[in-house]
């Protein structure tokens, strides 16, 4: 699979770390269960499943932290603890909106037995992020396990981060290409490492930005009536030393990103951010500015790589939802620049 950066296109200024992914800020690893079925409708079978689990693992719990909003249509289990306490304790789990139960309780499963204080001295609120993939999966019953929480997390690894139609991707439509997983990485001279892991399920296809060229209007209009809504969830991860107030700021800073990609955080989407830092010490406020726009960069390129990633995909009632096509879009930016 090509890569937006090999065909010349380079988000922002900083520069990425050596996977360009969330997984070089050192000690977070990123595992995937992918549910793909094609069975007789319900109540027969369980239908077309097109879905997901992604699970983000930090180096070490709990870790300081800090949620933010730009539009609340979603959910995001464990928001009010982050933000009263400025903690999060377990993994983030991301997956499809009506399976969020199924995964919150395979997560506390997956709490307990790595610590066996988890609901004897202490218990914990699982934070599990969601997008709607209702339009190629079959949402009527829920195609996740509770168990597939606990598979994504032993499968959880450093190093490249799969991307596009996996895991809790698998069925997300972004600027109405296929969308999913993508995650992009800066690293930031003097204050050390930062990633973003975005699950991008917004947007529609005229309003597709790449580098600030407005490519979704060159391309061909989606044959899909949708209406205009979907949601993003973005984890954003940092080894540089942030309180909770500071980690809140820099999960704001993420729907700029989404803002230079298109998105304009539709009336039914749930723009949901949350940050992690995993440094020790502090950093001045005056020292922040760096770490935003590392995010905001890493951000817009990691909902481009989740684009250009996705496979095209075929999902419940014969619906297809095509990939992005690079060639095209390589044109249209090329074109844009020479006018």
């Amino acid at each position: 699979m090509s890569t937006l950066r090999e065909h010349g296109i380079r988000i922002g200024e900083l520069a990425p770390g050596p996977a360009n992914a969330i997984t070089d800020v050192a000690g977070f690893r990123v595992g995937h269960v992918t549910v793909r079925r094609d069975e007789p409708e319900p109540p027969k079978g369980r239908g077309v499943a097109r879905t997901g689990v992604t699970v983000l693992v930090p180096p070490r719990l709990p870790l300081p932290a800090g949620a933010a909003v730009l539009n609340g249509a979603g959910e995001l289990t464990g928001f009010l603890q982050v933000s009263e306490w400025g903690v999060a304790e377990t993994p983030v789990y991301l997956t499809g909106t009506m399976a969020v139960g199924r995964v919150f309780d395979g997560a506390v499963a997956a709490a307990v037995a790595a610590d066996p204080a988890v609901g004897v001295e202490t218990v914990v609120i699982p934070v599990v992020g969601e997008c709607d993939d209702s339009f190629l999966s079959e949402a009527r019953v829920v195609q996740v396990e509770a168990a597939d929480a606990g598979r994504a997390l032993a499968a959880a690894a450093d190093g490249p981060v799969e991307q596009g139609a996996v895991g809790a991707g698998t069925g997300m439509i972004a600027f109405g290409w296929k969308g999913g997983i993508g995650s992009a990485s800066r690293v930031v001279p003097g204050r050390g490492a930062l990633g973003v892991l975005v699950l991008a399920n917004f947007g529609t296809r005229g309003q597709l930005r790449v580098d600030g060229v407005a490519v979704g209007r060159a391309l061909p209009p989606d044959p899909h009536e949708r209406r205009p809504a979907g949601s993003c969830i973005a984890l954003v991860a940092t080894d540089a030393p942030l309180a909770a107030p500071q980690l809140e700021r820099l999960a704001r800073r993420a729907g700029l990103g989404l803002a230079r990609t298109g998105s304009v955080a539709h009336h039914g989407s749930g723009e949901i951010f949350l940050a992690l830092s995993s440094g020790e010490g502090a950093t001045a406020g005056r020292d922040l500015d760096a770490l935003f726009a590392a995010t905001v960069e890493a951000t817009e390129e990691a909902v481009l790589n989740a684009l250009w990633s996705a496979e095209t995909t075929a999902g419940r009632d014969g619906r297809v939802v095509e990939a992005l096509p690079h060639d095209e879009t390589v044109a249209a930016l090329r074109a844009a620049r020479r006018n």
